[in-house]
């Protein structure tokens, strides 16, 4: 009895003696931090194809190798990588994998490219509904850099039923391989590009104790709808230009920058991937550092609901209380954004009676509520940054996008520069 305490007490000691190694060798404290991150949304399989008057068929993937570019927030000298299989209904099987510096287009910066691995392996599969997460590599990140990150995948999406995980209109320019496995190849064969992210989710670095991050949580707002592809000017792009001081407003605490946005994301109910209360879990309390989280989110219960339907204020208000409580418990600062005017809104056929004097009557109401900041931790007045003093329904000319909805590249940044950085302190 004696020798087996002996065995257990020498046992335990080395364990504490490994973890306090561990973290002496990952840099005095530091801890793994969200530098860019993704929501994602199933895109089902069986889609018809190229049959007259239905549209090309999904892009699938059959043994190549995908490249796939993201601009992250903070910097770091370790870097891992998040796959995913959320909405997958089988294993996804990937046969290599790497991160590099983005260089340009498809090119890397020579010499960056590192191979990842996942437990010690090269390859992995990631179970149906699962993520993988990455062994760390040594990589210098710079903040507010790209990376490039390939997976090759050596099975043929297209003869599988399993939807893919992805994140449509990412605004940012990915580049599809010629056949086979390209991962980490200085000289990329480039044989289709996309404007989607696929099986990818979150790029983490390591960060010193007091660096969180913050994730923007929403909808084509957050996600940046209309604004210029591959030159990042979504909101949250310009927010993190400014919390790492290359932008307007001075130099704050360095933070990770997450976009979790959906195009089409409600609230209440599931319309363009899961609601906002039914993904919270998954794209706020597993991102690593989280410490605060802006939340815009509620419009597209209002826009794409009829008339006869509308969603009360108070039950949208209600589902924005279950975030805050949910935060909370996990000592993560809830911030809310006010909703912005969205009068003329043309959506074509999509949503062709968006707005409605009755839902910007709500819409309002919310605002005003919003504003009182009663159980929350701050606010941010994004109406009031964009919309037009003459015609305050409206968004302000300058920040119009094309659909009087969503904004420009200049309304983008308006919305960036209305959060007082102060909020963001720890």
């Amino acid at each position: 009895m004696t020798s087996l305490r002996i065995v257990v007490v020498a046992t335990a000691l080395s364990v504490v003696a490994t973890g306090m190694a561990a973290t002496a060798q990952n840099g005095r404290g530091e801890h793994w931090v969200g530098t860019w991150a993704t929501a994602t949304v199933p895109r089902p399989q069986g889609v018809p194809g190229a049959a007259p008057g239905r549209g090309p068929a999904p892009l699938n993937f059959n043994n190549q190798t995908l490249r796939q570019v993201v601009h992250v927030s903070l910097g770091g000298s370790r870097v891992r990588v998040v796959l995913s299989n959320a909405f997958g209904s089988s294993p996804l099987t990937v046969g290599a994998a790497s991160v590099a510096q983005r260089q340009k287009d498809s090119a890397i910066a020579a010499g960056s490219s590192r191979p990842l691995s996942f437990s010690g392996s090269p390859t992995t599969i990631v179970a149906a509904g699962a993520i993988a997460i990455s062994d760390p590599v040594s990589l210098t990140v710079p903040a507010l850099s790209d990376l490039a990150i390939d997976i090759f995948l050596p099975g043929d999406t297209a003869a599988s039923t399993s939807p893919l995980t992805t994140h449509n209109a990412a605004l940012q320019t990915n580049y599809v391989s010629a056949t086979g496995n390209h991962a980490g190849a200085a000289n990329f064969p480039v044989s289709a590009t996309t404007q989607s992210w696929f099986f990818l989710s979150a790029v983490e670095v390591t960060a010193p104790s007091q660096v969180g991050a913050i994730v923007a949580f929403g909808d084509s707002i957050t996600d940046g709808t209309l604004s210029t592809p591959d030159t990042n000017n979504r909101w949250p792009d310009h927010l993190a230009r400014r919390v790492m001081g290359s932008g307007g407003g001075g130099r704050a605490q360095p933070i990770g920058v997450l976009n979790k946005g959906i195009a089409g994301n409600r609230v209440l109910s599931e319309v363009v991937g899961p609601s906002a209360l039914a993904r919270f879990d998954r794209d706020v309390l597993a991102q690593s550092g989280v410490t605060h989280i802006i939340v815009l989110v509620g419009i597209n219960d209002l826009g794409l609901a009829d008339n006869a339907q509308l969603p009360s204020a108070a039950s949208i208000l209600a589902g924005h209380r279950q975030i805050v409580e949910r935060a909370r418990t996990h000592g993560i600062k809830v911030i809310a954004g006010t909703f912005l005017p969205f009068e003329g809104t043309n959506l074509g056929a999509i949503a062709p009676n968006y707005y409605s004097t009755e839902k910007d009557s709500l819409r309002r109401e919310i605002n005003e509520v919003i504003r009182r900041g009663t159980g929350y931790d701050g606010v941010i007045d994004f109406e009031a940054a964009v919309r037009d003093p003459g015609h305050p329904l409206q968004l302000l000319a300058k920040f119009k996008g094309s659909d009087n909805l969503h904004l420009s590249d200049d309304g983008y940044q308006a919305m960036a520069n209305a959060v007082n950085l102060a909020l963001l302190r720890r």
